[in-house]
Protein backbone atom coordinates (compact mmCIF):
# COMPACT_ATOMS: atom_id res chain seq x y z
CA UNK A 1 0.00 0.00 0.00
CA UNK A 2 1.20 3.42 -0.77
CA UNK A 3 0.61 6.21 1.87
CA UNK A 4 -0.17 9.37 0.60
CA UNK A 5 1.56 12.88 2.03
CA UNK A 6 -0.17 15.80 1.74
CA UNK A 7 3.15 17.78 0.83
CA UNK A 8 2.64 16.80 -2.46
CA UNK A 9 -0.89 18.39 -2.96
CA UNK A 10 -1.22 21.72 -0.62
CA UNK A 11 0.85 24.76 -0.98
CA UNK A 12 1.16 28.00 0.91
CA UNK A 13 1.75 30.97 -1.10
CA UNK A 14 1.19 34.53 -0.20
CA UNK A 15 0.07 35.61 -3.23
CA UNK A 16 -2.81 33.04 -3.56
CA UNK A 17 -5.73 33.56 -1.28
CA UNK A 18 -4.07 35.72 1.44
CA UNK A 19 -1.73 32.40 2.15
CA UNK A 20 -3.93 30.41 3.23
CA UNK A 21 -3.27 26.63 2.15
CA UNK A 22 -4.74 25.58 -0.76
CA UNK A 23 -4.54 22.40 -3.22
CA UNK A 24 -1.62 23.23 -5.32
CA UNK A 25 -2.41 24.48 -8.86
CA UNK A 26 -5.66 25.98 -7.55
CA UNK A 27 -7.24 28.94 -5.61
CA UNK A 28 -9.36 26.15 -3.45
CA UNK A 29 -8.26 26.44 -0.28
CA UNK A 30 -8.10 23.63 1.91
CA UNK A 31 -10.41 24.85 4.60
CA UNK A 32 -12.93 25.21 2.02
CA UNK A 33 -12.53 21.19 1.30
CA UNK A 34 -13.25 20.38 5.25
CA UNK A 35 -16.05 22.75 5.17
CA UNK A 36 -18.07 21.03 2.06
CA UNK A 37 -16.85 17.78 3.63
CA UNK A 38 -18.25 18.96 6.99
CA UNK A 39 -21.47 20.23 5.84
CA UNK A 40 -22.50 16.53 4.31
CA UNK A 41 -21.20 16.56 0.73
CA UNK A 42 -19.48 13.31 -0.15
CA UNK A 43 -16.46 13.72 -1.93
CA UNK A 44 -18.32 12.43 -5.17
CA UNK A 45 -20.19 15.60 -4.72
CA UNK A 46 -17.24 17.69 -4.03
CA UNK A 47 -15.93 16.16 -7.24
CA UNK A 48 -18.79 16.57 -8.97
CA UNK A 49 -18.56 20.52 -8.34
CA UNK A 50 -14.84 20.72 -8.88
CA UNK A 51 -13.95 18.21 -11.44
CA UNK A 52 -10.00 20.05 -12.09
CA UNK A 53 -9.98 18.04 -7.88
CA UNK A 54 -8.95 14.08 -7.43
CA UNK A 55 -9.96 11.77 -4.30
CA UNK A 56 -6.09 12.24 -3.74
CA UNK A 57 -6.40 15.49 -3.30
CA UNK A 58 -9.24 15.73 -1.27
CA UNK A 59 -7.76 12.88 1.14
CA UNK A 60 -4.51 15.04 1.23
CA UNK A 61 -7.07 18.22 3.03
CA UNK A 62 -8.23 15.68 5.77
CA UNK A 63 -4.73 15.02 6.42
CA UNK A 64 -3.48 18.15 6.81
CA UNK A 65 -5.76 18.83 9.21
CA UNK A 66 -5.12 16.09 11.12
CA UNK A 67 -1.25 17.26 11.21
CA UNK A 68 -2.41 20.71 11.95
CA UNK A 69 -4.60 18.82 14.95
CA UNK A 70 -2.02 17.13 16.38
CA UNK A 71 0.59 19.68 16.31
CA UNK A 72 -2.06 21.85 18.37
CA UNK A 73 -0.99 23.68 21.79
CA UNK A 74 -3.62 25.31 23.82
CA UNK A 75 -1.70 27.86 25.86
CA UNK A 76 -2.70 28.11 29.49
Amino acid sequence: MVYLTYQHYISIDPEIRFGRPCLTGTRIAVADVLGWLGGGQSVEEIIEDFPELSREQIQACLLYAADRERHLRIAG
